[in-house]
């Protein structure tokens, strides 16, 4: 699998990051399965957050026989420095390692909670103490909506993040407003050389009837959006992404049953022509955020 640097932590990265949210709700069995179908196709960027269910506690055994071939990147929700430094912790113990090579401070993508994490007392001091204490080696931010690249830039200009993590697919590109607030990050993160990753990169839209309060958790698949699941339109939606050289990856969607539809679509890609071709051809694409559950 194709890597790229990782901005300034000069890692070589996947260009498929594992999104562990994929393992919320699996078995063990099922959860380590996984992991290894994606280590022994090239990812060595697996991607986890203390908000994802039982994910941690299903990764801590498969972290602790791996731990020196992966890049471990995992996430706290909390916005406090008291509440984040206890989720750093509980993270550190149920993935059974000492330390984090990246910690993220997650959903974050509006000024409001930006000001939160990174005011006096927010999460961002119970980071950086963790940074300095060995726990974590480097400090990363993540946002979902239509505001997040807009955040995103604001919080370079507050601290300097070794990593972004943004919402990138091609309809969110078709947005003006949204494609200028997403150059502008590029531009920031290129003059900090920060490392750039992306996410619902084959989010297709909201689940039908999600805008009308209907259950999501009936749909076809784990994801809190509607996946693409076309081997051929993964296949194109991935390829768009990848031709942004900007990014070192994007993340795989949280239900394992798309992994293998997405390590095909990355070994086996469509020329970027082609690809806008059968995205712009298909039908019901729309921006995952028009509504979510949280």
């Amino acid at each position: 699998m194709e890597t790229r640097r990782l901005g300034r932590l000069e890692h070589r990265s996947s260009v498929l990051l594992y999104g562990a949210a994929a393992l919320g709700e699996v078995s063990q069995e099922i959860a380590e399965a996984s992991l290894d179908d994606a280590l022994a196709a090239g990812i060595n960027h697996f991607d986890v957050a203390a908000s994802y269910g039982e994910a941690e506690l299903r990764m801590g055994p498969w972290v602790a026989q791996v731990r020196d071939r992966i890049f471990l990147a995992s996430k706290t929700g909390d916005r406090d420095a008291v509440a984040a430094r206890a989720s750093i912790e509980s993270s550190l113990t149920k993935l059974q390692t000492d330390s984090l090579d990246l910690l993220q401070l997650h959903a974050v993508g509006s000024l409001d909670e930006l000001d939160l994490v990174t005011g006096k007392g927010g999460a961002l001091e119970a980071a950086l103490q963790a940074q300095q204490e060995g726990l974590v080696r480097a400090v990363g931010i993540t946002g979902h909506g239509h505001q997040a690249p807009a955040t995103h830039l604001e919080a370079l200009r507050r601290f300097p993040f070794a990593t972004v993590m943004t919402p990138l697919n091609a309809r969110l590109w078709r947005d003006t407003a949204y494609r200028r607030d997403f150059e502008a990050l590029v531009a920031e993160v290129r003059a900090q050389d920060a490392g750039l990753l992306a996410i619902k990169a084959v989010a297709r839209r909201n689940w039908p009837g999600a805008l009308a309060g209907q259950d999501v958790g009936t749909q076809t698949h784990d994801t809190w959006y509607e996946p693409l699941a076309e081997p051929r339109i993964v296949a194109a939606a991935t390829s768009w992404v990848l031709a942004h050289e900007e990014l070192t990856g994007m993340t795989t969607p949280g239900d394992v049953r798309l992994l293998g539809l997405l390590l095909a679509a990355e070994r086996d890609r469509l020329p970027l022509d082609q690809a806008r071709q059968v995205l712009d051809e298909l039908p019901d694409y729309s921006s995952p955020f028009v509504t979510m559950p949280f």
